[in-house]
Formats: C-alpha cells, sequence, structure tokens
C-alpha cells in the first residue's frame, strides 16, 4: 500500500514543507513492532512533508487486533513539537476487501468496525482515508490533515 499523507496549515489551508509526519500500524496478525519488550521498527516510520506538504509511506494495508476497527496511528511534528496525534481510518469495503486476501484471511473478519470503535465514534470521519488502485493496482491510501502550527 501506499500511504500519502498532507499537512496543511488548519488556518490557510497551505501545504506545510518540512513537517515529520510518523505513521505506525499493526501487521496482518494484529502484532506491533517495538511493544512487550520487541524491539523490532517493522510498519513504523517517519518522512517529510515537501513543498506540497506531502510525505509518502510504502507499507502494506494495516491488520487489525480485537476490539479495535483497522486503523493507523500518526503524530505530526514541526519544529520538534508534536502538533497532532491521531488514527487514520479506512472505508469498510476497503478493510473487507483486505480481509479476504492472504494473510489477512487467516484470521477471518475484524470483529470491530469504524461504528463500532470507541475512538472512530469520536471523530474517526473526519480521519478516513481516501482508497484508490494505481495503475499497477496497488492500493494507495491519502488523506490531508490540518494541523496547529503551534
Amino acid at each position: 500500500m501506499l500511504l500519502r499523507t498532507t499537512v496543511v496549515d488548519a488556518s490557510t489551508c497551505k501545504p506545510i514543507k518540512g513537517a515529520a509526519v510518523d505513521v505506525w500500524h499493526c501487521d496482518a496478525a494484529g502484532v506491533y513492532s517495538g511493544v512487550n519488550g520487541d524491539t523490532g521498527t517493522f510498519l513504523r516510520g517517519i518522512q517529510r512533508t515537501d513543498a506540497r506538504g506531502l510525505a509518502t509511506f510504502v507499507t502494506i494495508f494495516p491488520g487489525w487486533y480485537q476490539g479495535r476497527t483497522t486503523h493507523i496511528h500518526v503524530k505530526v511534528h514541526l519544529g520538534g513539537n508534536v502538533v497532532h496525534t491521531g488514527q487514520l481510518y479506512f472505508p469498510e469495503a476497503a478493510v473487507t476487501a483486505a480481509a479476504k486476501a492472504q494473510p489477512y484471511s487467516l484470521r477471518g473478519e475484524p470483529d470491530t468496525r469504524n461504528a463500532a470503535d470507541a475512538i472512530y465514534r469520536n471523530g474517526g470521519s473526519r480521519s478516513l482515508t481516501r482508497v484508490t488502485k494505481d495503475a499497477s493496482g496497488r492500493t494507495v491510501a491519502s488523506i490531508t490533515m490540518g494541523v496547529h502550527r503551534s
């Protein structure tokens, strides 16, 4: 999956160049790196935004774990300060399609959908990615995040 995150100033809607976008998510089995004594760094990364406010990540479609809808954690850093902490979500059709493909299908359908997720219900629809396919058939998830500079 290609994750395209665009960071803009929430007051002016102008792109922010040089913001550090930090993302992390679980794998198809619902496992995160760097947790419970694991020192791994898989499915974690930081990219700086370009002049258009765009930071891209080559990753996989996130897995899921019990009690949570499919999501990616995100932080945006400006000048050493965290100016946004949130989660990115996916349309149900994209989650259902992923759940049918290997290795996700080994776990079956997620037990929690967006509407049933406590965090999603608290404004998650504003963090819903737009999911498309590129010319090669790769999944592309895109979102624009408005942040306050301080």
